[in-house]
């Protein structure tokens, strides 16, 4: 049996990102390496193979990313407490409450207001990872009411 072999250069070249074949129906990605095995070579030459950063559509995705977050949503201060009730942690429920409704009423902090809405809407419909997104939606809108404007 034929050793695989590939010429050093493109082996190099290879080993510098990590390979992934298409995400199934899961979203879940198969990691390949191209540069160890022939199936994987076969496949990376086919066009099959994806690097980590697909760059084909990042910048599409990040557009439709923040379109989605960045949508104009005020709700009464009462529903805004209930939903930093059900994010944040006990200790912090208070200062992030306090924090949102400051940024919901100065006009370079709303943004992050609005990344706090949207985020929980679509943390409470079932998709677990926007969770993080209202944390850091909170620290958003902490930085952006430091920020002094000259």
């Amino acid at each position: 049996m034929k050793h695989f072999r590939l010429p050093r250069k493109t082996k190099k070249a290879m080993k510098k990102t990590m390979w992934f074949y298409p995400a199934d129906e899961n979203g879940n990605l198969l990691l390949a390496d191209p540069g160890k095995s022939p199936e994987d070579y076969i496949a990376y030459k086919q066009g099959v193979l994806r690097p980590l950063p697909d760059k084909r559509n990042s910048r599409a995705r990040m557009r439709e990313f923040r379109e989605k977050l960045n949508k104009a949503v005020y709700i009464p201060d009462e529903e805004l407490r209930s939903y930093v009730n059900k994010v944040i942690i006990k200790d912090f429920q208070v200062s992030s409450y306090n924090t949102l409704i400051e940024a919901k009423n100065n006009k370079h902090a709303v943004i992050a207001y609005f990344n706090f809405v949207n985020a929980y809407n679509i943390y409470a419909a079932g998709n677990d990872s926007y969770g993080n997104i209202c944390c850091m939606a909170v620290d958003r809108a902490k930085d952006l009411l430091k920020r002094r404007r000259k």
